[in-house]
């Protein structure tokens, strides 16, 4: 079986800043380790965590145009009509690789063509430990204030509410 590794460190919020009540979006840095090949980027960490509790049950295709999965931003989250998944819209720059649920495996597929199957139950276990370090960081930092237009709002809270139902309890 193959090699699947993600981890993150030097959380921040955009302007720099350890905690920012204002501030939607973790920024900080990921290594990712697929197979041989090792990724290492800046980017932001919780679209990040989000896209890959998606990859659980979905596939992620890397496209042009679409989010990476270690993207450089999030400019908007775009919530779905009753708050219960979002779409994050960001810049062309980050660092992506596909995921594909194939044969009980997941086959991570690089840009390169390089492809590494990983056994699902690891996989899953890497992608719960990054989220959760990612939302531990949210925990640490001032509760968040909301923002006063509908849209933003309502992003944040889809973007919440998609997390805990992709993640379910934490043990």
């Amino acid at each position: 079986m193959g090699t699947f590794h993600i981890e993150a460190w030097d959380f921040q919020w955009i302007m720099g800043d350890l905690d920012d009540p204002e501030d939607l979006c973790l920024h900080g840095s990921v290594r990712v380790q697929i197979g041989q090949t090792v990724l290492e980027d800046a980017g932001t960490v919780s679209a990040t965590a989000l896209y890959l509790l998606k990859t659980l049950t979905e596939d992620k295709l890397s496209q042009p145009g679409d989010i990476q999965m270690i993207p450089c931003c999030g400019h908007f989250l775009i919530p779905n009509q009753d708050l219960s998944q979002v779409t994050i819209s960001g810049c062309d720059y980050g660092t992506d690789w596909s995921v594909l649920h194939k044969d009980g495996q997941i086959k991570l597929v690089l840009p390169t063509g390089q492809v590494e199957y990983v056994d699902p139950a690891e996989y899953r276990q890497e992608v719960f430990a990054f989220a959760d370090k990612v939302e531990d960081y949210y925990r640490s930092c001032s509760p968040k204030i909301l923002p006063q237009d509908t849209f933003s709002r309502d992003g944040y809270i889809a973007f919440w509410n998609e997390w805990h139902r992709r993640r379910g309890p934490r043990s």
